[in-house]
């Protein structure tokens, strides 16, 4: 099966997507931020292939900067606990990080999040209380320092509040689901920082390359079910 799909954000140019499914492997080709310019000339900003089983292993590859990033990922049965783990490679940062959570039961999770050969390691503890409210303390062996975020739903929207210890950041965003296009491409966030005593407003709109579905966003608020991650900030 081949599925196509094609955002246009104004002068931001055009992002095409196009997707063919070969039994339990996808590829993927995405083309971003084409915009055309005088005559027949295009100037695209961004092309990328992918190449994924899910569930399985995703390996992405930037064409224009040649770059190949690998992620490979697994489930098992630990003490009759679910174990989730990934391993992630970026050739081009030279940067392998390994993710791990453990399924206590529905409702309460713990993960690991560790870059090989660096002191950049995080613990964090997820509680989901009735399914609407998420409870989540961080510890980051890095900056020796906890960080803190709870998330609550709202019919289809998301209000998340966090704070860095480290940097003494107080972060609220709100997450508009109703304002997603159809493929669950856009998302606009309102966000407020506090930090030294100065506030800062920021209004975002987050843009997936793919342009494919949000998924948990209570949890991974700026991940994407296709690309695990390629977000980006117009």
């Amino acid at each position: 099966m081949i599925r196509s799909a094609v955002s246009v954000r104004g002068n931001k140019g055009v992002t095409g997507t196009l997707t063919a499914n070969a039994g339990d492997v996808r590829l993927r080709a995405v083309i971003g931020n084409a915009a055309f310019g005088n005559g027949s000339a295009v100037d695209v900003d961004g092309f990328f292939l992918s190449l994924e089983k899910p569930g399985s292993f995703i390996v992405d590859y930037d064409v224009p900067n040649q770059d190949v990033r690998f992620q490979f990922m697994n489930t098992l049965n630990v003490l009759e606990k679910q174990v989730n783990w990934t391993y992630t490679h970026s050739r081009s940062e030279n940067r392998t990080v390994l993710d791990g959570t453990l399924v206590l039961d529905p409702a309460n999770k713990l993960s690991a999040n560790y870059k090989l050969g660096s002191r950049d390691c995080k613990l964090k503890y997820s509680y989901v209380h009735r399914g609407v409210t998420a409870l989540e303390p961080c510890y980051d062996f890095a900056k020796n320092s906890w960080d803190l975020a709870v998330s609550h739903r709202i019919d289809s929207d998301v209000i998340r509040v966090s704070y860095e210890t480290a940097s003494k950041n107080l972060g609220v965003e709100w997450s508009w689901k109703s304002l997603l296009n159809k493929e669950g491409g856009i998302k606009r966030v309102v966000l407020n920082k506090v930090a030294s005593s100065q506030i800062d407003i920021e209004c975002k709109v987050v843009v997936c390359v793919c342009t494919m579905p949000l998924v948990n966003p209570i949890i991974d608020t700026f991940k994407c079910h296709s690309c695990k991650g390629k977000m980006r900030t117009d």
